[in-house]
């Protein structure tokens, strides 16, 4: 078979990625999966680790539901947390969201 015959394959067609389109928050999430921490550490390793795991799930929830990080103000990073059924977050924990959300734009 010569290299004339040979048709190249054709591209896949582009698709839209949840960070470009508002998803509503009106639909549960799936619990996530959880895992023992390693033990030994500091307990300010763990309160750590646990504030930015929760500040990635409110993130990622206000992302895919449209909000910029301009418009993610305390109040609505704390009704995000009622939606998705972690406990309200505290400042820092907001500012971190905030952080997070510029940081995946």
């Amino acid at each position: 078979m010569s290299a004339a015959t040979l048709k190249p394959e054709p591209k896949p067609l582009p698709t839209q990625s949840t960070a470009e389109r508002p998803v509503p928050l009106d639909r549960p999430y799936a619990p996530v999966h959880k895992r023992p921490l390693p033990p030994g550490r500091p307990r300010e390793w763990y309160v750590t680790h646990n504030r930015r795991l929760k500040a990635m799930r409110l993130a990622i929830a206000l992302l895919d539901s449209g909000i910029q990080p301009g418009q993610a103000r305390d109040e609505t990073i704390g009704a995000t947390a009622g939606l998705i059924g972690v406990h309200p977050p505290s400042a820092t924990t907001c500012h971190m969201v905030r952080a997070l959300m510029r940081y995946a734009r």
